[in-house]
């Protein structure tokens, strides 16, 4: 059953109990439309008394006017007996509630989940073994692009979230309308229990008994017989009632299952239209400030790096204008010659005087040697040619 499908018999169903005998419209035969009999006389007790007691007045009045038209001899009568309100029942719980149970939840909870990984990398950064051979990047570039990246794919999760919120919004107004139905098939299964122990009631305490007690005094076999099959027919209504109860449980757990799926639903709505409307807004604002600070720091950074290169430049030519000054004021204090030069100068003169006259004086005493050595030989050579000539 589509969506379609399953509105359009939502809408079509009855707001208030009907009870059939003819399910399947062969006679036309309603509670409604049926010719005034009289009810029972014979009240219910125990849990059926309470239940009675929860019905309207005009619901009693169905109840007691169609239990005096089932006639449980009537083999069709008990087979079909509530018949259409369990197929109504069956169609709801198999196809109506599949339609609209929670299987998109898992795909919700991935989109969800998926944003919370968008923004977990937005400030990721590689690090370990491969963080070392990455090469040194643009950080506030790096994050430019990261964010126009994320604010991309969650834009697109976003436009599917707002999908799925829209659809969980119409599923929980249909909810509302199934629950309202659900009520009524609760309540259509309970008249008809009401009705058929009202019927079953009459006809095993009056009707059967009656059978019974004119068998005994016929002593008749097919009067045994008829008072045999009436015992039976009672049998077998009296199960059919015990089905519809089971019927009417599902319908009943059924209540607390659309709630269920509703409150998911419910849920749901709130947890998308929180994630767009506060944590989206919130993580661009974050990841807008977050781009401010990478901004400021980088410009603090730069700042950092002029002023650490201005004051090198100051610390560096103040260390060289100290050296020139120095130097420049030395030079000016300095005259056209040292003294130390003077002194030295006079020094080497002194000394140059000292080696001279020393030099002068081992000269002059050379000279008077060599002019003593000289007048030796030449006395020494007179003496000789003398001897020679007496020789003579």
């Amino acid at each position: 059953m589509e969506e379609n499908e399953i509105a359009t018999a939502i809408n079509e169903a009855p707001a208030a109990p009907t009870l059939t005998l003819d399910p399947f419209g062969t006679a036309a035969q309603t509670a409604q439309a049926a010719e005034p009999v009289p009810a029972p006389t014979l009240g219910l007790t125990g849990k059926a008394a309470v239940e009675e007691h929860q019905l309207t007045a005009e619901e009693k009045k169905m109840v007691d006017d169609f239990a005096a038209q089932i006639d449980i001899t009537d083999s069709n009568t008990v087979m079909t007996y509530g018949a259409a309100t369990q197929q109504k029942m069956a169609d709801f719980s198999d196809k109506a509630l599949d339609n609209v149970r929670t299987k998109d939840m898992g795909e919700i909870g991935g989109l969800l989940s998926g944003v919370v990984t968008e923004l977990k990398g937005f400030n990721e950064e590689e690090k370990g073994f491969m963080g070392l051979f990455k090469k040194p990047v643009n950080k506030l570039g790096m994050m430019k692009a990261k964010y126009d990246k994320a604010e991309v794919n969650i834009n697109k999760i976003v436009d599917v979230l707002e999908g799925h919120e829209t659809k969980l919004m119409k599923d929980s107004a249909m909810l509302d309308k199934m629950y309202e139905m659900n009520l009524t098939y609760y309540k259509e299964l309970s008249m008809y229990i009401l009705a058929g122990k009202k019927k079953l009631n009459e006809a095993e305490t009056v009707t059967l008994p009656a059978l019974q007690k004119k068998a005994q005094e016929s002593q008749l076999p097919e009067d045994a017989q008829a008072a045999r099959d009436y015992q039976d027919m009672c049998e077998r209504f009296s199960k059919k009632i015990v089905d519809l109860e089971l019927t009417r449980t599902i319908a009943m757990q059924t209540a607390p299952q659309i709630r269920m799926i509703q409150a998911n639903d419910i849920q749901m709505v709130d947890k998308i239209r929180s994630t767009v409307v506060n944590t989206i807004p919130l993580w661009k604002s974050q990841m807008v400030i977050a781009l401010g600070i990478q901004n400021a720091t980088e410009a603090a950074k730069a700042q950092h790096a002029v002023t650490d290169m201005t004051n090198q430049l100051l610390q560096a030519n103040a260390e060289a204008l100290k050296v020139a000054t120095i130097e420049t004021e030395k030079e000016a204090q300095r005259g056209i010659v040292d003294i130390e030069t003077l002194n030295k100068t006079n020094q080497s003169l002194i000394s140059t005087f000292d080696e001279v006259m020393k030099i002068q004086a081992e000269g002059r005493e050379k000279r008077k040697q060599a002019e003593d050595e000289m007048l030796r030989m030449e006395n020494e050579l007179k003496a000789k040619l003398l001897e020679v000539r007496n020789m003579k």
